[in-house]
């Protein structure tokens, strides 16, 4: 009795232990805790890596500064190969170990993280990817999709293209194309584009390419066939210079050939070079070395042996980019420290308040370096993202040149898509909208 009595104890104990794990570690966690999903292997490695290098240096850069308000940050790199499967069980290992916020790094992840959020009490980051109804942090209070979403994107893919053909009037009979990964993430953009096409009168193709996107001859046996007047290309890795290159095979003009900004990097055009020339792509942000955030990485992580990838990548585009994820999710922490704390390691919870009271203006932006790179970003309760503009940037055989007039997506059709969208999900899920005693807490 006595034997049943102490195995019984251990099993309410261990049940217990089990269901505090992560609010305990954090609590008497000294530093804060970042988990990060990477794919520095198969074909999107080219791409995945210096994004993945960047959050690492730019955590490293905060640590060799003081950390945040004096906390140290810790961290610990999962392998997902951009698979959801992987994704999801590099989530179950690491959100135990104080966890905080995660940045899945694939759509697809994404969407499988976004019904385990909540539970967890994990905030999800997503910068230019993931669901774009999570934009609605009314309904999708754990996700982040900061900066943009594939509406966002697609938005300002057709406002561009009705600028250059002198009026969104000019759209009407036109045919455009959709060349995308077949997968959640390139399936996100269709209900926009098809929305678009509704109200411009352009007639719209979708044409779907298998993962990785090694072969597309048929694809664009389609586009010579169905000779477009625009392509968009919603690709990823080695998806993007197959598609350049299959552009060149079969004739089709680079310079009407639009990417998602997950398709205007450096890897995307190398090995095409002067080929490409003229291809155009969306741009979240700049690249290069100027700016002072770049430059205190090479002065205190690099020029100190302490980077994470070759020295020559520093500023470029994904690079750039993993940098700013990084940043925003500190400056989550460090908005959420002024509320619960300084100088503390802060909780999911307290986390996910600091991503929904993000308040980065221009003059904040700069005191951290990133003057020129990005644009400022402001949440709340009811907006995830921040900020919904992007520009348009060409390569010119050698290198990108970002233009200089900012697009911001239409919020009169973004705002009752994302609605509708938010809507649906709750009624799927049995979920009840946020009121403003939630909002607050």
């Amino acid at each position: 009795m006595k034997v049943k009595s102490l195995a019984l104890a251990a099993m309410v104990a261990a049940t217990i232990g089990a269901s505090l794990a992560p609010s305990v570690a954090q609590a008497q966690a000294k530093e804060q805790f970042f988990p990060l999903l990477v794919y520095r292997t198969g074909p999107y490695a080219p791409n995945g890596t210096p994004w993945a290098n960047g959050k690492q240096d730019y955590i490293k850069l905060i640590n060799a500064t003081g950390g945040i308000n004096g906390v140290k940050i810790s961290f610990e790199e999962c392998e997902t190969g951009y698979a959801t499967d992987k994704g999801v069980e590099c989530y179950e290992r690491l959100k135990d170990k104080g966890a905080t916020m995660i940045d899945p790094q694939a759509t697809g992840i994404t969407f499988a993280l976004t019904d385990k959020a909540p539970n967890d009490k994990i905030p999800l980051l997503t910068l230019g990817y993931g669901l774009s109804a999570s934009q609605d942090g009314n309904v999708f209070k754990w996700n982040f999709p900061l900066m943009g979403s594939y509406w966002t994107a697609a938005d300002i893919l057709i406002q561009h293209i009705a600028k250059k053909e002198g009026g969104a009037d000019k759209l009407k009979g036109k045919k455009i194309t959709l060349v995308y990964h077949d997968s959640p993430f390139g399936k996100e953009p269709i209900p926009l584009l098809q929305e678009r096409a509704k109200m411009n009168g352009f007639e719209l193709s979708l044409i779907p390419v298998a993962a990785p996107g090694i072969e597309q001859k048929s694809a664009w046996l389609q586009v010579r066939q169905q000779r477009p007047d625009y392509v968009l290309l919603w690709g990823w890795g080695v998806m993007n210079s197959t598609a350049l290159k299959e552009a060149v095979a079969t004739g089709y003009p680079r310079e009407k050939m639009y990417g998602v900004w997950w398709a205007g990097a450096e890897p995307d055009v190398k090995d095409v070079g002067a080929n490409a020339k003229g291809y155009n792509a969306l741009a979240l942000n700049t690249s290069g070395t100027e700016p002072k955030v770049i430059q205190d990485i090479l002065k205190n992580v690099h020029d100190k042996g302490q980077g994470t990838g070759p020295r020559d990548e520093v500023g470029s585009v994904l690079y750039t980019r993993g940098v700013i994820i990084q940043m925003l999710g500190i400056e989550a922490v460090r908005r959420a420290q002024e509320r619960f704390g300084k100088g503390k390691v802060m909780t999911g919870e307290q986390v996910r308040w600091g991503l929904e009271n993000l308040a980065l203006d221009q003059k904040k932006l700069d005191a951290l370096g990133f003057a020129g790179v990005l644009r400022p970003i402001s949440t709340s309760c009811q907006d995830h993202m921040g900020s919904s503009w992007a520009r348009i940037e060409t390569w010119d055989g050698a290198k990108w040149n970002v233009g200089a007039d900012w697009y911001q997506a239409d919020e009169q059709i973004l705002k009752p898509m994302v609605k509708a969208a938010g809507e649906k999900y709750a009624g799927e899920k049995k979920l009840n909208r946020r009121d403003s005693s939630d909002c607050g807490a």
